[in-house]
């Protein structure tokens, strides 16, 4: 028997410094609401108050518990679903209760008293916050609108003019069935006629066989010359090469870390891909963004379109004379003002935009959302990319 004193396991600091952070945001997120809404100065009647105070209270214990068992070890999918509604109604309710301190800011100036301005602010801000839930939802869950942008490639071939791209990106197959859903967006896929179909990245959260049955309906687009893929950064929050050896059992063209080529009317184009920007540090063998392997072998003097999951991988591309990008990952802010935050991160939110000499850059909204199932103010898509060889 040792003579050595025993240990206790004592939680890491770390563990209780990350907890600390995270119970003083939701505080903050809920706070602010609280103060907004019931407030002394509205001079509510008792029992509007105390049950206000209940269920922001009970928001504010039950966000970080519902967001632990959703989203950490035990991946509960109920825990998962009522944490991110939590998190997404916080959201809206902490932006719109700030936007209704400043209206209050104006109710006072113009002269109007307590208590009736601080009822107005707080009727104001909580109709808004449940009419911008109401149709963030219905925005999140409905088949997104498809958005056609024409590209200017000049060094596309004529034969390859008018070459239409559709792309989807961040269907997120998670915690709610969206199995219809995903069938759906299949449906209106394949009603555009594609010559290439993309999808670049974050196609679930959860393995192959937990999300099969939403990820089903893939197999059925149909694509004239090719249908490529590319994982994103939440591949590697499960199982990367789960999903590129899936797609690649449905028949489509996995580009990981390498190209192929598309051929029309005379003229070629090189479809490129690279791991998501995550991958090498996930420490899954293999894996791990390397534009130069994909490009390995393909003709300098053609065209390229670049599969790439984030925006910021983009001066690789800019580097290696890479004609257009192709991007998700943002979701384009999802639940606005978040995309303002987003920006700080990645050099475009969504849209078009030029970098460099010769590359361009095109950033989806993404097609289904992440975590909260509200869109407010960043509508899904399905892209419509029609490359035209004239000039940029």
């Amino acid at each position: 028997m040792s003579d050595a004193p025993a240990h206790t396991p004592v939680r890491p600091r770390r563990s209780w410094r990350r907890l600390l952070i995270v119970c003083a945001i939701v505080a903050l997120l809920l706070g602010v609401p609280w103060w907004t809404l019931l407030s002394p100065a509205a001079d509510w009647p008792l029992a509007v108050t105390v049950a206000g105070s209940v269920v922001l209270l009970a928001a504010f214990l039950g966000l970080p518990l519902m967001m632990m068992l959703g989203h950490g070890r035990r991946h509960l999918d109920w825990a998962a679903v009522t944490g991110d509604v939590l998190l997404g109604s916080a959201w809206v309710l902490f932006v719109w209760s700030v936007i209704g301190q400043i209206l209050g800011v104006v109710l006072l100036l113009a002269g109007v008293p307590d208590p009736l301005r601080a009822r107005v602010v707080a009727v104001a801000v909580l109709v808004t916050v449940v009419v911008l839930l109401a149709w963030g939802h219905h925005e999140a869950m409905r088949v997104p609108r498809v958005r056609e942008v024409d590209v200017p490639m000049p060094r596309l071939g004529p034969g390859l003019d008018g070459l239409r791209v559709v792309m989807i990106t961040d269907t997120h197959y998670g915690p709610i069935n969206r199995a219809q859903w995903s069938a759906a967006v299949i449906d209106r896929v394949n009603d555009l006629h594609a010559d290439v179909v993309c999808h670049v990245g974050d196609v679930a959260d959860g393995t192959v066989a937990v999300r099969l049955e939403q990820a089903a309906p893939l197999e059925r687009v149909r694509a004239t010359s090719a249908r490529v893929y590319v994982t994103g950064n939440h591949e590697y929050f499960s199982e990367a090469q789960g999903w590129l050896d899936y797609f690649q059992r449905i028949g489509w063209d996995v580009l990981h870390n390498k190209h192929i080529t598309v051929a029309r009317g005379g003229d070629t184009l090189v479809i490129a891909g690279v791991d998501d920007r995550t991958a090498r540090a996930s420490g899954l063998e293999g894996h791990g963004a390397d534009l130069g392997a994909a490009l390995a072998g393909a003709d300098p003097q053609l065209p390229v379109l670049l599969l790439a999951h984030q925006p910021k991988q983009i001066p690789a591309a800019v580097e290696a004379g890479v004609d257009l990008q192709i991007s998700g990952h943002t979701h384009g802010g999802q639940i606005w003002p978040f995309n303002f935050l987003v920006r700080l991160d990645q050099p475009l939110v969504a849209g078009l935009s030029r970098h460099g000499d010769r590359t361009q850059l095109y950033t989806s909204r993404g097609t289904g959302f992440w975590g909260p199932p509200f869109r407010v103010f960043a509508p899904s898509e399905i892209t419509v990319l029609t490359l035209r060889r004239s000039a940029a």
